[in-house]
Parts: structure tokens; C-alpha cells; sequence
């Protein structure tokens, strides 16, 4: 082995030490302070999630449907490409599906929707709740949106109104239809995961890896079958596959999907953020700048648009969903813990195997890797969320999939898939994940 090469894994060894400590420390700082019966913002911190052990008869189904998923993953690599892009999406949702059974049954698949009695307490917060600010009309509402926040569903007031506004238009009213919408976003996350590998330049089987990564995250499979946040994550993911691609009508094509999908989450500003870095990277500061440029043109666009033809208040809406962030949980979760708190259980989440390969990349020197450092970096030390990242941050774990394809080699991916199986099943047994 040359010099080089043993300083080289030297190094990695190291990063992953340090990473596994950072986390470790976290980790056990949170359980003190839940031993001690003080509490810094989460149940579980730095997780959202609570410690509930159960299990619905449907499990003695659903675990063999995830071991099989699991074995049959590897296999996918040597399908054809229209082929392995069927085929990872149905693994997806299949296996995110049964996971989301393990605790409750097909009722896990949308009971956070649920406003009636056998629902979820975390019901009132969600998406359909807010629909009936919609009595007067689109336009009255987007007119009065700024104004509307204070009274709105917390998930609602936290983004900006397109979301809301498509359910309203689609007639999406029910948990189910919701669910619905959710679990096929899910499912969309795996292939589009893939495209973003092969946009940003990754060989073919490595960018399979990503797609079959996707379609094993604990997180993405866990805080996504029954959280809006997975459709986010799809439309993230669809972005920056166009904007990261290197043929203009393509770029120009996902500057314009990215002005649209901001209008949803203020979160997906941070996806142009991220391939600005990644073009930055590959090509150039020029091109990253054009690209940058051409980003905020298409968020100004829009928002100047809407609010010409029905008075939307983008800047009064930013006001007044900050006001309801300071008055909401975030006011009691210290930014001294929450600043690793929040990459740590995102990270964790999302699966070790796919986060310690990402780590891996970032010091390779991958593109991908490092515009998704930059975006956690930012976003945990400005403290935009505190906790629940293993939800908000949902759209970042397909970026963390597709830099974890060039690290995982395909011989270890049986290895890596296996991990991420059993992590969700364990998790889904014994914890309540909200979403």
C-alpha cells in the first residue's frame, strides 16, 4: 500500500472516530437530561421520536416482506435501466409500507392524517386541517395568506401556501388521499435518486447504489410514508437532478422547477443552494454564479407574479412564519444542544451505513458530498431547525444517498442494505416516529 493511500484511510478512520464520538456524546447527553426529567424540546432528543414498543399482528407479515425486499435489492444492479428504475421504485414503497405496518397495521400508513377518533394526536397540525381556510376562495386566500399564518395549522403556517393550494385543487381531503400522495413519493424518491447520481456525473452502477439506498433509509421510509415532508424530498431530489445536469435546456428547466417548489417550503431554497455548490464544484465559480443568478431571478419571478395577480405577501408571510417558529417548541430547545443535535439525529436516521459514507465523501473531495455538508453546515449552525430534522431535513437525504453510491462499493451493498433493513425494523417495533 502506498504512502499516500495508508494516510489516506488513516484519515477516514479518523473522521468516522470523531464522527461516532460527536455522536455518542450527543446522544448521551440527550438521555441525561432525560433521566434527570428535564426535557430540551423532544421526547427523546436528539430524536423526535418516543420510546414505544409495540407490534400489530400485520408484523408477522410485514418483517419477512423487508427481509425479502432486502435480498432482492443487490439484484436490481444488473437489471436494465428502465427496468431497474420500475423496480426500484416498487421496493420503495413496498418496503415502506411494510415497515409503516409493523407497529399499527395499514392504519400506520395514514393514521397522522387522521383527524377522527382512532387518529393521531398530531393530526390537528397537519395538512387537512387547513383546507378550510380555503372557504373563499385561492385568491382570497393568497391575498390574506400573511394574515392567515397566526391561525393556521402549525405545518401550514410553517410553508409557504402551494402545498395546500394543490391539495384544494386536486380534492386531495382525506388521510388516505393523502397517504396516498405521500407513499408515491416515496416510492419516486429511489428513482429520482438515481437520476440525480447520473446528472452529477456518477457512473451507472454507481448511481443504481444511490437508488437502491433510497429505497432502504430508515428515515425516508419511516418520516415518509406518512409525512408531507417526502413529497418535499421528491421534489427536491427532481430539481436538482435538472439543475445540476450540465445541458442548458435541462438547467434551465430545473432553475424554473426550483422557483416553483419553493413556493411549498421555504427548506427547498437550500436545494439551489446546494447545486450552485455542486456545479461550483465540477465546472466552475462562473457557472455556479450563472446558475445562482438565475435561481433567485425564478424565486423573485414567481413571488413578483403572484403577488401582481392576487396580492401574495412573500416577505409579510416570512415575517409572520417566524413570529409562530418563536412562539412554537423552538423557543424551549436550547441552540447550544440543537446545533449537532440536529445533524446527529438526521444523520442517524437516515441510516449510519449512508451517513458514514457520505462523511467519506465529503473528505474524497465529491461534489455532491460537499454541497450537501455545506447545506447541514449552514443550517445547523444558523439553528433554522431545531430538531424534527428527521423530518424537515427529509429532501437532504436523497443528496445523502447518491454521495454515500460513491463510497459504498457493490460487493458491500448487500452489507449496507441489510443494516438499513434491520435499523427500520427495530426502529418501527420500538419506537413511535410521529410520522
Amino acid at each position: 500500500m502506498s504512502a499516500a493511500r495508508a494516510t489516506g484511510s488513516q484519515g477516514e478512520r479518523v473522521l468516522l472516530a470523531v464522527a461516532a464520538a460527536a455522536a455518542a456524546g450527543t446522544l448521551g447527553w440527550g438521555l441525561g437530561v432525560r433521566l434527570n426529567d428535564e426535557t430540551m424540546g423532544t421526547a427523546l432528543s436528539p430524536f423526535v421520536m418516543a420510546w414505544l414498543p409495540r407490534a400489530d399482528p400485520w408484523a408477522l407479515l410485514a418483517v419477512p416482506v423487508v427481509a425479502a425486499a432486502a435480498a432482492v435489492a443487490p439484484r436490481l444492479l444488473a437489471l436494465p435501466v428502465r427496468a431497474f428504475v420500475a423496480a426500484v421504485l416498487v421496493l420503495a414503497a413496498v418496503t415502506g409500507l411494510a415497515l409503516n405496518a409493523i407497529p399499527l397495521g395499514p392504519q400506520g400508513w395514514s393514521v397522522v392524517f387522521d383527524l377522527g377518533p382512532d387518529g393521531s394526536f398530531e393530526a390537528k397540525n397537519e395538512y387537512l386541517p387547513g383546507l378550510p381556510a380555503l372557504a373563499y376562495g385561492a385568491g382570497f386566500y393568497l391575498d390574506r395568506f400573511a394574515e392567515l399564518v397566526p391561525s393556521l395549522p402549525i405545518n401550514v403556517a410553517g410553508h409557504p401556501p402551494g402545498l395546500v393550494l394543490t391539495m384544494h385543487w386536486l380534492g386531495i381531503d382525506t388521510h388516505q388521499l393523502l397517504a396516498a400522495v405521500c407513499v408515491a413519493a416515496v416510492a419516486a424518491t429511489a428513482p429520482l435518486s438515481y437520476a440525480l447520481a447520473r446528472a452529477s456525473g456518477i457512473a451507472e452502477d454507481r448511481a443504481r447504489i444511490a437508488g437502491v439506498l433510497a429505497a432502504f433509509s430508515p428515515g425516508l421510509l419511516l418520516f415518509g410514508i406518512s409525512s408531507v415532508d417526502a413529497i418535499l424530498a421528491a421534489m427536491g431530489a427532481g430539481a436538482a437532478a435538472l439543475m445540476v445536469w450540465q445541458r442548458p435546456a435541462a438547467r434551465a428547466a430545473g432553475v424554473a422547477l426550483f422557483a416553483v417548489f419553493t413556493f411549498y417550503a421555504w427548506s427547498l431554497l437550500a436545494v439551489g443552494f446546494f447545486a450552485a455548490v455542486v456545479v461550483w464544484r465540477r465546472e466552475g465559480l462562473r457557472a455556479a454564479g450563472v446558475l445562482a443568478i438565475g435561481c433567485g431571478a425564478g424565486v423573485l419571478a414567481l413571488n413578483g407574479a403572484v403577488w401582481a395577480v392576487a396580492g401574495y405577501d412573500p416577505l409579510g408571510t416570512l415575517s409572520a412564519t417566524q413570529a409562530y417558529y418563536d412562539r412554537s417548541l423552538a423557543r424551549i430547545r436550547p441552540y447550544a444542544y440543537w446545533w449537532i443535535g440536529s445533524p446527529v439525529a438526521w444523520a442517524l436516521s437516515m441510516g449510519p451505513p449512508i451517513a458514514a459514507a457520505w462523511l467519506l465523501a465529503v473528505r474524497r473531495g465529491n461534489a455532491v458530498a460537499i454541497g450537501l455538508a455545506s447545506v447541514v453546515a449552514v443550517a445547523a449552525g444558523l439553528g433554522f431547525t431545531k430538531a424534527e430534522t428527521e423530518r424537515i431535513w427529509l429532501f437532504l437525504v436523497p443528496l445523502a444517498c447518491v454521495a454515500a453510491a460513491t463510497v459504498v462499493p457493490p460487493e458491500r451493498l448487500r452489507l449496507a442494505v441489510a443494516a438499513l433493513a434491520v435499523q427500520g425494523v427495530a426502529v418501527s417495533f420500538l419506537f413511535q416516529t410521529l410520522w
